[in-house]
């Protein structure tokens, strides 16, 4: 089990991150982004677009993978790292660990889904061939507060 701690780099990607979910919540999207950076370059971004595809599996992660792993030609992106806002559910973190992603940093803890670490450790999970490193929240407070706005709003408009 790896547990990672922040580069300086990893602040830039974690930024770009939280404005493709700024991005997302003006699209009445659950305000999540992700973005996937390899040696420098940004191999592939989203942000969750279950609402408008409506598409329960169209997470930021899976969107950010996919158009990853179209750009790069192959089916793994073991020398990238993936930014994204909040912890990965069940789905992102099993495509995570399918496309053999080499870090993952998220942001805010989801303690309802998280795979990573809250509610249990799926990317770390001792018996799967591929175990990213994890560097778990950086920024989370930010991240967070985005995702809790957000819902309060909803409520509010309810």
């Amino acid at each position: 089990m790896r547990r990672g701690t922040p580069t300086p780099g990893d602040l830039m990607g974690m930024q770009a991150a939280l404005r493709l979910a700024r991005a997302a919540a003006v699209r009445e999207e659950i305000p999540v982004g992700a973005v996937i950076v390899a040696e420098g370059d940004i191999l592939g971004e989203a942000h969750n677009e279950t609402e408008q595809r409506r598409d329960p599996t169209a997470h930021a992660e899976l969107l950010a993978i996919h158009r990853a792993l179209q750009k790069v030609g192959e089916d793994r992106l073991p020398l990238a790292t993936l930014y994204v806002t909040l912890e990965p559910c069940a789905q992102c973190a099993g495509a995570l660990v399918l496309a053999k992603i080499g870090r993952v940093v998220f942001g805010a803890f989801d303690s309802r889904c998280g795979m990573a670490g809250s509610v249990y450790d799926l990317l770390r999970h001792p018996r799967l061939n591929h175990r990213p490193e994890v560097v778990p929240g950086l920024l989370a407070e930010e991240c967070g507060e985005l995702l809790k706005g957000f819902f309060r709003s909803k409520r509010a408009g309810l």
